[in-house]
């Protein structure tokens, strides 16, 4: 994990990738798919992410905006898009709170960009919580009923 910790919202604090961080998408998904450069985009709360699968090979950076923690439509947008086989940065942004990026880690996210930093401590805490899983992840771990029974 590269621990970055962030100064303002657009900025990386956790990024689980090697390879090099995409700027800030300030694209949105309606302007994404008018535009046949764009390479990043960021989905808000009622976007159908689902506009996104036939332009999968060109997206660098997806960003997925929590605007309150309470809205939960980022998980399945992220799922959504791993599962089409999305390999590009998944970041979530905005309301991200250290009870929740454990879950959003195993729903596809590999880094994070909240409104207010999380305590480093109590994240990594968060992300290694539970070593084993019961459902499917698109994390790669495999569920622990699996391990079990081959």
């Amino acid at each position: 994990m590269d621990n970055q910790l962030g100064t303002s919202p657009d900025e990386v604090q956790f990024r689980f990738r090697e390879d090099e961080a995409v700027d800030h998408a300030a694209v949105t998904v309606d302007s994404f798919l008018d535009q046949s450069n764009a390479t990043a985009v960021r989905i808000e709360p009622g976007d159908d992410a689902r506009a996104l699968l036939p332009h999968l090979d060109r997206i660098a950076l997806v960003e997925v905006n929590f605007p309150v923690f309470g809205d939960g439509r980022g998980y399945s947008s992220a799922r959504l898009l791993r599962e089409a086989g999305y390999s590009g940065e998944l970041r979530a942004v905005g309301d991200v709170l250290v009870d929740q990026v454990g879950y959003m880690r195993r729903c596809g996210f590999d880094a994070f960009a909240p409104d207010k930093p999380l305590d480093p401590e109590n994240a990594q805490a968060a992300f290694d919580r539970w070593p084993e899983v019961y459902q499917p992840t698109t994390d790669g771990r495999v569920p622990i009923w699996q391990l079990r029974h081959g």
